[in-house]
């Protein structure tokens, strides 16, 4: 793509399909943290919601090719067309082969983006990035991870660094649930034997574990009436599901739940029904989820949203005594997972970590990540930040200096240089 970073990157007379002879290079290589900057610049501002990822995958291997990568190393799988959204393109994967010895790595970020960054005006304010435009979100969550794996790649292609064979695959879908990694095949990786992920946080943070979720869709269909005129013979959709969610916030089981040492969250982030204030509402749509690391604590809160949502149609009927009923589509999003701290991901990052001057600090995350999908299929992953603050709200910025180093973290992680 035209733009900032045109002027930085040197043209290239011919293409390759992945680095060629290397050159001997010092452990500990330097990345070009001005054009890293520039690179996260030009892609926060660029739409990118979930589903909606084809231009920021352009974008991407616009630079890949502009830095001599072939078009034989770069393909899109059929994630999207497994997604229950659909989607402009699958995630996007790139392959080099190793030119030291050494086990696959793979190297993962998300292309999209929530809704609330679309439109944003990404501009440097002293230590960090934000958005000019105040209605909108930076979208640092996750171009900054995108940018950490382009830098890495591009820093190799036209440095000729050392490296083991590596995987490079910006995952689509995730802020959704985790489309683009649950449905993307090992194989299609490489069979990887270490991963990396970079998402929101510290870089400082080595991520081994995450929470697993259950998503809800809740159908609850009562009895149209005129609200003015009989309004006794209706049963209110509405009502059904204010009682429900009124119970489930008496009794602990929404928000922050704890029930001795058990925990875990449950939120209803959705109501949609009613078209009219003279009609009692016969039918409104509710999204929830529900949250633990416990599996079984999990499931038992998905028991306790049902059994209330149940006990309110029992509780709201007509003056005939006909009453309204529920259903639930629920669906797994991810499993919860935790790395053993040996696991060589996780020993690797720590390394790496320490080479750059931090202190590696061990984390559960209490949200889901690409991680979560890549550790079920088989791929035990750490996920590590690039310097994202307060991401998903209008206040999100970028940490400058810590998305720096998670640029030199990415690039000794990719060469193998920890």
């Amino acid at each position: 793509m035209p733009g900032i970073l045109d002027a930085m990157t040197a043209s290239k007379s011919s293409r390759t399909s992945a680095p060629a002879a290397p050159q001997s290079t010092p452990r500990g290589v330097e990345p070009d943290l001005r054009r890293a900057l520039a690179l996260v610049m030009q892609l926060m501002p660029i739409p990118g919601r979930s589903g909606q990822e084809q231009r920021m995958a352009t974008a991407v291997v616009d630079q890949l090719k502009k830095a001599g990568l072939g078009a034989e190393s770069i393909e899109f799988d059929n994630a999207h067309q497994q997604s229950r959204l659909g989607g402009e393109c699958g995630n996007l994967i790139v392959k080099f082969p190793g030119t030291i010895k050494g086990p696959r790595r793979l190297l993962t970020a998300h292309l999209d983006t929530v809704p609330i960054c679309v439109g944003c005006q990404p501009h440097l304010e002293g230590d960090y990035v934000r958005s000019s435009n105040p209605q909108t979100g930076l979208g640092a969550d996750n171009r900054a991870g995108s940018a950490v794996l382009l830098t890495a790649a591009l820093e190799i292609l036209e440095k000729k660094l050392p490296h083991p064979p590596l995987t490079f695959c910006w995952f689509v879908q995730e802020e959704v649930g985790l489309f683009g990694s649950r449905f993307c095949r090992k194989s299609k990786l490489g069979n990887p034997k270490l991963a990396f992920n970079w998402d929101g946080g510290s870089p400082s943070k080595v991520t081994i574990g995450a929470t697993g979720a259950f998503r809800l869709e809740i159908d609850v269909q009562g009895v149209a009436s005129h609200a003015g005129v009989a309004p006794e013979q209706g049963v209110s959709a509405i009502t059904i599901a204010s009682l429900a969610i009124a119970e489930l916030h008496r009794t602990g089981w929404h928000g922050d739940i704890r029930k001795g040492r058990r925990q875990g969250t449950s939120n209803v982030g959705v109501i949609q029904g009613g078209e009219a204030t003279n009609v009692v509402t016969d039918r409104v749509l509710l999204r929830a989820e529900a949250r633990s690391h416990d599996p079984k604590f999990r499931a038992q809160i998905v028991r306790q949203i049902e059994q209330a949502f149940a006990k309110a149609v029992r509780e709201v009927r007509s003056v005939q005594g006909v009453g309204g009923n529920v259903k639930f589509d629920v669906r797994q999003d991810y499993e919860s997972f935790r790395l053993d701290p040996s696991e060589p991901s996780v020993l690797a990052a720590q390394s790496v970590v320490r080479a750059v001057g931090l202190e590696p600090l061990l984390a559960i995350s209490s949200g889901g990540l690409d991680a979560n999908w890549l550790t079920e299929n088989g791929i035990p992953s750490v996920t590590l930040g690039c310097g994202q603050v307060q991401p998903h709200t209008v206040a999100e910025a970028l940490d400058v200096e810590a998305y720096r180093q998670a640029c030199r973290i990415g690039l000794r992680l990719a060469t193998a240089t920890e």
